[in-house]
């Protein structure tokens, strides 16, 4: 169960951040000293680590350096009463994870507490092989994906950029985890940024930072990711997404490892390791201008490219039962198997979604299921009327053969073909304009022509996950 230890001397304040976060998921410690916050960090070893500036033995720095000194990548959240405490920022400065201002806005608590979990996960567990940790586990014995673990083993001790190329759903981040948890930087932090989940106009800030009067709204001094993750690793997720002024920064530091604050004159060195990755063709980005190719040049210090799931077809059966075993611990279920016909169903499916997609199809089958096997009828239309096709013919990766699904249908005396086809058409198409969009759910409810609670709950019928959407 993930901890949180409160360190504040305000009783309301350690009640309030209990009531929001302590429940059977959660466990929340308090603590109202420097002393006590230290001592309870040594003997619970929290996740996540809400620390006051000012405590009655000292100043909530004392703390941090004692924490970090025992923990160098612990997620520490400062709390400050005034909005441009210099020693918040030098917390930051040294590799603090966020700080709050007084009076507490306890939405924003809400939302930097999740990141915190979020964070800590990522940096304690690492996905290997055969992990004790079911979700975690790189599932595959294919050839392929022997070949993507041995590059992981060569690439991670050597201290050079990654670039992870793939699909959408093929596991980029668990690759990225993977060679940082077995990197010479494993004992510092690694913090993640979705470059596509953030307006174009922020991700520069929350990269580099930015002083306060730097533009509109900034109203004191930020300390960006480069900058508070000093020594360790940074993901960025879906690069390709980067707008082209961020991208030029980027291109700065990876080769002089500096970089300034957005309105800032001062000259920030640093010395992190960057992992990238992104589902887009990045040759194709160059090409039509929306890439740096001297950036690109500059991430390949190691490519590792992610197969698609339907050409690891091998390791279907594998990653079904895997993921079986995982939603059974998690619903409470007691599903024992799959019927020969379901998984020939689930191998006959070309995965447009990759693993992600077939996640989110077995847990809805789950969910369905009766009894102790998981059968055919559990699946949705879409999986389970292509079991006896083959590869769909003249198709390219990923498309759906309209006609074949529904020759296959009408000759398995299917009703309801309406809704089957749809389903199944609505489901490359969601597929498709989210790849183009970088997942953003605003700009792929526009170009669909649909409004976000319709298009939301039509990827939830088709068996897509949103779990990585971003509202913007």
């Amino acid at each position: 169960m993930p901890t949180l230890l409160v360190v504040d001397d305000e009783p309301s304040v350690c009640y309030s951040i209990a009531r929001l976060f302590g429940d059977e998921t959660t466990r929340v410690l308090s603590a109202g000293t420097v002393a006590e916050g230290v001592r309870v960090f040594e003997a619970e070893k929290p996740d996540v680590v809400v620390l006051d500036l000012l405590l009655p033995d000292g100043s909530g720095l004392q703390a941090f350096e004692a924490i970090r000194g025992v923990s160098p990548k612990q997620p520490v959240i400062f709390i400050t009463a005034h909005g441009t405490a210099t020693t918040a920022i030098e917390a930051m400065k040294r590799g603090a994870f966020d700080y709050l201002i007084k009076p507490l806005d306890f939405t924003r608590v809400a939302n930097i507490l999740r990141r915190a979990f979020e964070a800590a996960h990522l940096m304690r567990v690492p996905p290997v092989v055969h992990a004790l940790e079911p979700r975690e586990q790189l599932v595959g014995r294919t050839p392929v994906m022997q070949e993507v673990c041995k590059q992981i083993g060569r690439a991670a001790p050597q201290d050079v950029n990654v670039l992870i190329m793939g699909e959408s759903g093929t596991g980029k981040e668990l690759i990225a985890r993977a060679v940082y948890h077995h990197s010479k930087r494993a004992d510092r932090p690694f913090l993640a940024i979705n470059c596509a989940a953030l307006p174009e106009q922020l991700i520069e800030s929350e990269l580099f930072g930015h002083e306060r009067g730097a533009f509109t709204g900034a109203d004191r001094q930020r300390i960006g990711k480069f900058e508070q993750c000093q020594d360790g690793t940074i993901f960025l997720d879906e690069i390709g997404d980067m707008p082209m002024a961020a991208q030029a920064k980027v291109l700065r530091l990876l080769q002089d490892q500096t970089f300034e604050r957005i309105g800032g004159r001062e000259t920030i060195r640093t010395r992190v390791r960057v992992i990238a990755a992104t589902n887009q063709d990045l040759g194709r980005r160059i090409a039509t201008g929306h890439f740096r190719a001297d950036l690109f040049y500059r991430l390949q210090g190691v490519t590792i490219t992610l197969p698609a799931l339907r050409d690891r077809a091998d390791d279907i059966a594998e990653l079904a039962h895997h993921f079986l075993f995982v939603f059974n611990r998690e619903l409470g279920l007691n599903v024992q198997g799959f019927d020969p016909e379901a998984l020939a169903c689930l191998r006959a499916y070309r995965w447009p979604g990759n693993v992600r997609e077939l996640q989110g199809v077995l847990k809805e089958a789950l969910l369905r299921a009766t009894g102790g096997l998981l059968l055919p009828e559990f699946l949705p239309p879409a999986v389970r009327g292509r079991a006896d096709t083959g590869p769909a013919p003249a198709a390219e990766p990923g498309e759906l053969n309209v006609p074949a699904l529904i020759d296959e249908l009408l000759a398995r005396g299917e009703n309801d073909l309406h809704a089957q086809v749809m389903r199944s058409v609505e489901r490359v198409l969601f597929d498709r304009v989210l790849r183009a969009t970088g997942g953003h759910l605003g700009r792929a409810a526009e170009r669909l022509g649909l409004n976000r609670s319709t298009l939301r709950y039509k990827l939830r019928d088709t068996g897509l996950t949103t779990d990585k959407l971003s509202a913007d």
